[in-house]
């Protein structure tokens, strides 16, 4: 399945970001490597389900690419693949409920953790290092 979004690795655990074009996916994805998270995929992200374990890769022609707005596509170190534990639903500051239940979303037939943050705010790596550590602990 071929998804837009973009995917790093934190720890060992893939962080699936989701939203809509113009969103913040790929500036939270460099913050996130700019302090150790490793790029799986930019823009496009292939998931699949291996024996129970929901994977991500980057299609060929993306690989190690991150669009950085101003610079454009730049090449950065990536790893090929990322078993997902963590999908990040981007929106607006207003919309990010304070005291949400736990939510998940179904990829590829597999449950998986799902957070909903404002991608802007300065907090938003430390909010996804966080959340990794309390649901998955990482």
């Amino acid at each position: 399945m071929l998804v837009h979004g973009t995917c790093v690795n934190i720890a060992g655990a893939g962080v699936l970001l989701r939203g809509p074009s113009g969103s913040g996916k790929s500036d939270l994805a460099l913050r996130l490597i700019d302090s150790g998270a490793q790029l799986v995929a930019d823009d496009q992200v292939n998931l699949t389900n291996e024996h129970g374990n929901l994977l991500a890769r980057a299609p060929a022609a993306l690989a190690g690419l991150l669009e950085v707005r101003g610079l454009g596509l730049v090449r950065v170190e990536y790893v090929e693949q990322a078993s997902i534990h963590m999908v990040v639903d981007l929106c607006p500051a207003e919309a990010v409920v304070r005291m949400p239940e736990a939510q998940h979303t179904d990829l590829e037939g597999i449950s998986v953790a799902l957070i909903r943050i404002a991608p802007m705010e300065a907090s938003a790596p430390s909010k996804i290092r966080i959340a990794l550590r309390h649901r998955i602990h990482v």
